[in-house]
């Protein structure tokens, strides 16, 4: 069977896949299904929740042309069922804490909640006890809005009947996610139930797992994870909930919770391969630990892949298009391949293209990356006539570039416009982290383009030591020399005991810039 049958027939039998996760529930009502920070919830006691919210959706009028903004506490049960209680109903939902798909720490401001409701047109927020001030504020200021309050507590005693899920429509609005905003508001990406379900049900693969599922997610599963959660749930498994990254928290779910899937971003690796005494421990059912983000540098994942074995994958994706590529368990145990964004998931189509032309590049030539595959986005929102400006054809303009190595793994360079004009050649500045981030004394840096009071550019790098490291400068200089050639040294070096992150966990350029200013 091919992968579009596989998705075609899977598809077809499960149609929404709220119902696939209530059959779970009302199949073992006992069973631990939501480990949260604020509290375990058992089958019956998820299933109740859910059909309390969908009541109170029902109440509010709620159909299927509908958009629903969610506004909860990070990482918890009540997110999720509001979620798939808008869904049964085959409405959207837009969740609108954060437009963060790292970090729940950062929440927007009222006033750029109150234009996300306006720019998806949402006519009901759902809140939870303590966002219930920010929901009266937000619903007093933005005529036709109502407010649905949940309080998880009330849902319990009793029991509570579903209401009947709307008719299946996959071409119809499902959810609008936000992307990062790194350059200023967030982009409102649209997804249909039909691309929104393709998500689901690629989360594991091809085929649903051979294990029942107990997901970890320390980022938000409003972002990040979110479709994670929903195939755990819809496989039958248990979602386990942080709110934020611990690392005590997390080795003691691995130890003492089952945990089988984890998803990190690559600052959580690093601390978690960084701790004392992580080569004694063990985690029999750890299944998979997926990595995504940014950059890392190939010694430290050399050192994930000791720790973690045939568990690690690295996820190369993007809000608009979902995971494109990936680096499997087995390329982990060729130091070739660390560097490297891995090849694309079977069911992607993946292109490097000339930026003058938009021609198709030959191995090992850089160029824009384009993809196309059944979970692209269905547009923005705003743009829905020409389906983003990006978007040709059914190809996505990634605005990423890169090219393909002699073995047809992804290498990436870096966003278009990212290019630095230096020692009169233009660098990319990925391909100098690159080489740095392979020397055997660094532990992390950052490489980056500024410009001098005369408007000239120049290079630059942010250098994270091993511990006990005694690296110059002038050994990254010949370093970098020796494998790229002179005119790609930074102009300058900065030291860091610990490279500086911003809430996304990404590397915080402001800051990294700033100080060199404040010099």
């Amino acid at each position: 069977m091919s992968v579009g049958q596989a998705m075609s027939s899977r598809t077809t039998q499960t149609r929404n896949y709220v119902l696939r996760i209530l059959k779970h529930l009302e199949r073992d009502p006992a069973r631990i299904v939501v480990r949260s920070w604020d509290g375990d919830l058992t089958a019956g006691e998820f299933h109740r929740f859910i059909a309390n919210a969908a009541i109170s959706l029902a109440r509010a009028g709620v159909g299927a042309a509908d958009t629903v903004a969610v506004l909860t506490e990070p990482n918890c049960a009540t997110m999720l069922a509001a979620r798939y209680a808008v869904h049964l109903h085959g409405a959207a939902v837009t969740h609108i804490r954060s437009m963060n798909a790292r970090s729940d720490a950062d929440e927007l401001p009222a006033a750029e909640q109150a234009r996300l409701l306006r720019a998806t047109g949402a006519r009901v927020l759902m809140v939870d006890g303590p966002n219930a001030p920010r929901g009266r504020a937000l619903c007093n200021n933005q005529d036709g809005l109502a407010l649905v309050a949940l309080a998880r507590d009330t849902a319990m005693p009793g029991t509570m009947d579903m209401p009947p899920a709307a008719p299946y429509t996959p071409e119809n609005l499902a959810v609008v996610d936000l992307t990062s905003g790194t350059t200023g508001s967030p982009k409102l990406v649209r997804r249909s139930f039909g691309v929104r379900g393709r998500l689901i049900d690629l989360s594991f693969g091809v085929s649903e797992p051979e294990h029942r599922p107990t997901l970890l997610s320390v980022t938000p599963i409003s972002h990040a994870t979110a479709t994670m959660v929903d195939a755990a749930l819809a496989a039958g498994g248990t979602v386990v909930l942080h709110n934020g990254f611990r690392v005590d928290d997390v080795l003691r779910a691995l130890t003492e919770q089952q945990v089988t899937d984890m998803y990190l971003a690559v600052p959580h690796l690093y601390q978690l391969i960084d701790q004392p005494g992580i080569d004694e421990a063990v985690f029999p059912s750890l299944r998979q630990v997926l990595y995504s983000g940014t950059a890392a540098a190939p010694s430290r994942i050399a050192r994930a892949a000791q720790v973690f074995g045939h568990t690690l994958a690295q996820l190369y994706g993007s809000t608009e298009a979902g995971g494109m590529c990936t680096l499997t368990p087995l390329d982990h145990c060729e130091p070739e391949l660390l560097p490297s964004g891995g090849r694309p998931f079977p069911w992607v189509e993946m292109e490097i293209r000339r930026l003058e032309s938009g021609e198709t590049v030959e191995r090992g030539e850089a160029g824009e990356i384009y993809v196309r595959s059944p979970t692209l986005m269905d547009g923005y929102i705003g743009d829905e006539e020409h389906v983003g400006p990006t978007v040709r054809g059914g190809w996505l303009g990634t605005g990423d570039l890169g090219h393909w190595d002699k073995y047809g793994y992804l290498r990436l360079l870096g966003r278009i416009g990212s290019v630095v004009k230096a020692n009169g050649i233009k660098i990319h500045p990925s391909s100098v982290q690159d080489i740095l981030l392979q020397h055997p004394e660094v532990a992390d840096s950052v490489v980056y383009g500024i410009r001098d009071t005369e408007y000239a550019e120049h290079l630059e790098a942010a250098v994270q030591l091993r511990t006990g490291a005694r690296c110059t400068a002038d050994d990254l200089r010949t370093h970098i020399a020796a494998s790229l050639s002179a005119a790609h040294v930074p102009e300058d070096f900065s030291w860091w005991e610990e490279i500086p992150l911003n809430p996304s966990g990404k590397p915080d350029y402001a800051l990294l810039r700033g100080r060199k200013d404040a010099q």
